[in-house]
C-alpha cells in the first residue's frame, strides 16, 4: 500500500480537516457494513468474486485465509481505496461504493506500519483527534489511555525512528484506536509484535472495540487467532468468502472442505473414504478429514478407529509434538501433548474417534459432522 493512500485515511491534502462518511458512529450507536455481490477482476484474475456479507458492530469480524485469498483486496474495497468492478458497498444505510476514501470515517492498520517520522509518538497518536479539533484535555486523556494499553507510555516523547519495529506498529495501532472511526480495518496488525504482547492484545482488542459502535474487521492467516478473537469469522479462498458466521460455529461445522482446510493449523488430514478404517460408516462421502489434535496415540473410547502409520519426521515446541506420518497413501500430522521421540521410519498405530471425522461429498460439501471442541 502506498503511504499517501494511507495518509488519506487520516488527513486531506492540506491536513486541516477530518474525514467523515455520513454519520459518525463513535458515540456508541450500532454500525453496519453491507457488501452486495462485490467483485474485482484484474488482468483476468478474480481478486474478489461476488462477495455478499452483512458486517455488524459490537463484535470482532475476522477475515481468515492464506496469503492471496483476497483479504487485503476486500479491505481496500471496504475502505474506499479501490472501487469494486461490480456490486455495491453500503455503510450505515448509505451506498458508499463510489465515495472516495477521503470522505469516509475509516481507520486502517496494515502489517507494514506507517507513522509520521518527524512527529513524536504523542503527536502521532494525537493527530486524528487534533484534526477533529478535539479539546486538549480529551486528547491527552485518550492518548494516555491507549499508550498505557499498548505499553507506549515511556516512548511518548520519542520519534518513531527511535523505536523498534514492534513499537512503531503499536504507534500505528494506537492512532487507529483513538480516531474512533466508524469503520476500523486491521490487516494482520499483530504480526510484527512479540509473542507475549500479541497474546495480550488478542484478548484486549475485542473488549476495546465492543462499545465503540465501530464496525471492526480483522484479517489474519492464523486459524488460532480467529478462534481467540471470537466474534464472527469469514473464511476466504481465491477471492471468495466460503463461509461466514460465529467463529466457533464455522470452526466446528465447516460447510465444505475448503473452509475446513482454511480453518485448520496444522494442516487438516484429508483422505479418500476408501482409505477409512470403516468406509461404510460414511455413506455418500467421497473424502474424509480429521484435525491433527484428534489423531491420538491411544483410543479415547470404544468407538475409535485404528490406523497403521509410519513415522516420517517430528517437531517439538517444548510442550507439544508434531508427528508427521504416512497413513496409506496420505500424509498425516498428529499433534500430541508432551515431548515424544519416535524412531524415523518406525511403525505406529494411531486412533481417531468416529465423531471427530468430517465427511464431504464429491463436490467438497460437508455431509455430517460431530466435531468436538479443541
Amino acid at each position: 500500500m502506498q503511504q499517501n493512500a494511507f495518509l488519506r485515511l487520516m488527513f486531506d491534502d492540506r491536513g486541516n480537516r477530518g474525514l467523515m462518511c455520513g454519520d459518525d458512529r463513535s458515540n456508541g450507536s450500532a454500525g453496519m457494513l453491507e457488501l452486495k455481490e462485490v467483485s474485482r477482476r484484474i488482468n483476468g484474475v478474480d481478486h474478489l468474486a461476488g462477495i455478499s456479507m452483512r458486517i455488524e458492530s459490537g463484535v470482532m469480524n475476522v477475515l481468515l485465509g492464506p496469503a492471496r485469498a483476497g483479504k487485503t483486496s476486500l479491505m481496500r474495497a471496504m475502505a474506499g481505496l479501490d472501487r469494486p468492478g461490480g456490486g455495491e458497498i453500503w455503510f450505515n444505510g448509505v451506498n458508499v461504493t463510489g465515495t472516495p476514501v477521503a470522505r469516509r470515517n475509516v481507520a486502517m492498520v496494515y502489517q507494514q506500519f506507517i507513522n509520521y517520522p518527524g512527529w513524536t509518538v504523542r503527536e502521532n497518536i494525537a493527530s486524528p483527534l487534533k484534526v477533529k479539533r478535539t479539546p486538549a484535555a480529551e486528547i491527552e486523556r485518550d492518548v494516555q489511555r491507549v499508550a498505557e494499553l499498548l505499553r507506549l507510555t515511556p516512548y511518548l516523547d520519542r520519534k518513531p525512528l527511535e523505536l523498534s519495529g514492534g513499537q512503531q506498529q503499536r504507534v500505528a495501532m494506537a492512532r487507529a484506536i483513538v480516531k474512533k472511526a466508524g469503520l476500523v480495518l486491521l490487516d494482520e496488525p499483530l504480526a510484527n509484535l512479540d509473542y507475549k504482547l500479541r497474546e495480550e492484545l488478542r484478548a484486549e482488542l475485542p473488549r476495546l472495540f465492543a462499545d465503540s459502535g465501530a464496525v471492526v474487521v480483522y484479517a489474519t492467516t492464523e486459524p488460532l487467532e480467529a478462534l481467540l478473537l471470537g466474534g464472527m469469522t469469514a473464511t476466504m479462498s481465491e477471492g471468495r468468502v466460503t463461509q461466514f458466521g460465529p467463529s466457533h460455529q464455522v470452526y466446528r461445522a465447516p460447510a465444505d472442505l475448503i473452509t475446513a482446510e482454511t480453518y485448520s493449523d496444522p494442516p487438516l488430514n484429508v483422505f479418500p473414504v476408501a482409505a477409512a478404517a470403516r468406509p461404510a460408516g460414511f455413506p455418500g462421502a467421497a473424502m474424509l478429514a480429521v484435525r491433527p489434535h484428534h489423531v491420538r496415540l491411544s483410543p479415547k473410547s470404544g468407538e475409535a478407529d485404528a490406523y497403521s502409520a509410519t513415522v516420517l519426521s517430528m517437531e517439538t515446541n517444548g510442550s507439544e509434538t508434531f508427528v508427521h506420518l504416512r497413513v496409506g497413501d496420505a500424509r498425516w500430522v498428529m499433534l500430541t501433548h508432551g515431548v515424544h521421540a519416535f524412531e524415523i521410519g518406525s511403525a505406529l498405530t494411531v486412533h481417531v474417534e468416529s465423531g471427530d471425522v468430517m465427511s464431504f461429498d464429491s463436490a467438497g460439501r460437508a455431509l455430517a459432522l460431530t466435531a468436538r471442541a479443541a
